[in-house]
């Protein structure tokens, strides 16, 4: 009884002690007292529950002097072109490619109503059970990712609701502590960019709304030495905390801004946004003979310091760095090659690349295939060590359409052979396994990269005597018989030392290359090859909901995973429909696609 009466006494004081808090305190200036907000298993930290701020715009603490205009200088020749001829196809092989098509349009019809019904103004829709979560801060993310595929399947009518949908979306507050500037720009702002330009700007509302993201995110820039802050937290910014660049921010995070950026600012005639970005390029270029690896970028820089540092040791076309790579000749073809500083860019890192990170692949078919793997630098300061680590990863896959599209834009014919060989890596690993789906991450053989001393042929004892070096490597006397229960169990296909990451999380990036050799080459070939990928990926993640995630693709069935990001909608299915539709939708010389697959017009292209 006296343990009771104390607990009644501590919560009679401590409801005291809130109360002279609040009215002796109270909240800081655009605050509001409100209940919690409920929140969603997966949801992000709902941060200050007993707060629910909303952003303001304060006055900027460090200004721009002088803003960096749009370049304007046209181009003494035309960009090259980038589609191949339209190839020919007879009747047969029309109605079998219009059949592939409907069917990539009744998985995306199926998957959109399942959002609707479970999730509408929701970031996701978990495809197993019916339910939602929000890890984009709750701005209906999957809502704004689809609005382009929705227009460029001809659901003009979906497509006119979700429009007028967008204008509930309340993108001043939201329960996330931190608002992730990357993810808010490819997905909202890209979002909302190409559905107004795709659909003749007959929808004055998305530029609206891709102006009110802008705003938004010009506010994470205002630091001394106006970088951005990749985590932005929000809150501190409306109680008018001084804020500071991070020290350290992964280099994709940071660097792939521009066309979004740039867009917005062509768009409105706002030149602060195109700014924004182009100061971070310029950080780029000033750095990029000065890290370990130079030409490229490490995977963590200190975006604090003036000028930008880039002292980390590892580097990569994966996970963290990746879409710093493809936006530049993006980025050149977006401003209508007006600017050629994306193109010295691309240049610069893409010759270090093919030396240090490319390496082809040993395979039972002995196909000439080509994986970027990782690069640690170490003894930085004496002699450097190179490292190279044989590690594909899902992420990597945009590397063929990357390097083939600048192979055609920059005049570089010799590097189309090593995109089809980058994309025919990545239709291997999904060939390869039981699933038909390629995994997030393994390890595969590197064949050494003087073809004079290596051909790169499959044995078995080759295979068997790699993954003792790879599992096994002090220990003398390992069998066969050893290695193959280490394989057995492992459940590694041929050609595969490891696999780190078996899930697959409906990525985009294997399909985006196989879409872009197809119209880059005019092959049919690559459309076969989608629509094996296509049919291995519909058969496994289909739910009654929508389409799930999958566990581990080296089994013959793998589990479903509760979780279905906006880039399946936004992207994955938007490529295999590209495949499969007609020559001119989404004009490769009229348009270029953002990383979350949003198009957005060149300069150079007709209106």
């Amino acid at each position: 009884m006296a343990v009771r009466r104390m607990r009644i006494i501590l919560a009679v004081v401590g409801l005291w002690l809130l109360g002279s808090w609040w009215y002796t305190w109270g909240p800081s200036e655009g605050v509001r007292p409100a209940a919690m907000r409920p929140g969603k298993a997966g949801d992000l930290d709902y941060g200050e529950a007993l707060e629910d701020m909303r952003w303001k715009k304060l006055p900027t603490r460090y200004p721009v002097e002088t803003l960096t205009p749009l370049p304007t200088k046209p181009r003494a020749a035309p960009i090259p072109k980038v589609q191949a001829t339209e190839p020919q196809e007879d009747d047969a092989s029309k109605k079998k490619r219009l059949k592939r098509l409907a069917a990539v349009k009744a998985s995306f019809q199926h998957s959109w109503s399942g959002y609707t019904t479970y999730a509408w103004l929701q970031d996701e829709v978990t495809p197993v059970t019916g339910d939602y979560k929000n890890p984009f801060a709750g701005w209906a993310a999957t809502l704004v990712d689809s609005l382009d595929t929705l227009w460029i399947m001809g659901l003009e009518d979906e497509f006119a609701k979700a429009a007028q949908a967008c204008d509930q979306i309340d993108f001043a507050t939201t329960p996330a502590k931190d608002i992730n500037v990357f993810e808010t720009t490819i997905r909202y702002l890209g979002g909302f960019l190409a559905a107004y330009e795709l659909s003749g700007k007959k929808y004055p509302n998305l530029l609206h709304k891709a102006k009110e993201v802008g705003e938004l995110l010009m506010c994470a820039f205002d630091t001394p030495n106006r970088m951005p802050i990749s985590r932005w937290d929000w809150r501190k910014y409306v109680k008018g905390q001084e804020q500071t660049a991070p020290r350290s921010v992964l280099v994709a995070e940071i660097g792939s801004l521009t066309l979004e950026f740039s867009k917005l600012s062509q768009l409105t005639g706002d030149l602060k946004y195109h700014d924004a970005a182009q100061r971070i390029s310029d950080q780029m270029e000033r750095g990029q003979s000065n890290t370990y690896l130079p030409g490229m970028w490490p995977v963590v820089l200190d975006a604090s310091k003036t000028p930008v540092e880039f002292t980390g040791d590892t580097f990569t076309l994966g996970g963290m760095s990746d879409s710093l790579y493809e936006y530049f000749p993006k980025q050149y073809l977006l401003l209508g090659g007006m600017l050629e500083q994306p193109r010295k860019l691309y240049e610069g890192f893409i010759d270090v690349a093919k030396k240090q990170l490319f390496r082809r692949a040993l395979n039972p078919e002995n196909l000439p295939l080509l994986f970027s793997g990782d690069v640690r630098v170490s003894s930085p300061y004496d002699t450097p060590e190179i490292k190279m680590t044989a590690r594909a990863q899902h992420l990597t896959c945009f590397a063929g359409g990357m390097v083939g599209l600048a192979a055609k834009i920059f005049n570089r014919p010799a590097d189309m052979d090593m995109a089809i060989q980058l994309t025919d890596g990545c239709v291997w690993s999904y060939k390869t396994t039981p699933s038909g789906i390629g995994p997030e991450i393994f390890t595969f053989i590197p064949c050494d990269p003087d073809t004079s001393k290596d051909d790169c042929k499959w044995t078995e004892t080759r295979w068997m005597d790699s993954l003792k070096k790879h599992w096994r490597p002090h220990q003398e006397g390992f069998s066969d018989k050893q290695m193959q229960d280490i394989v057995d169990a492992r459940e590694l296909p041929k050609g595969m030392l490891d696999i780190h990451d078996r899930k697959y999380i409906l990525r985009p990036e294997a399909i985006e290359s196989v879409f872009l050799m197809y119209r880059m080459t005019g092959d049919p070939t690559w459309m076969d090859k989608a629509w094996d990928m296509f049919t291995a990926i519909e058969k496994h993640t289909h739910t009654k909901i929508a389409a799930a995630s999958l566990d581990d693709v080296t089994k013959e069935r793998p589990f479903q995973v509760n979780s279905m990001e906006s880039f399946w909608l936004a992207e994955t299915l938007k490529y295999f429909y590209l495949v499969f539709s007609a020559w001119d939708v989404v004009d490769l010389d009229k348009w270029v696609l953002n990383t979350e697959a949003h198009p957005l017009r060149r300069a150079d292209a007709a209106l």
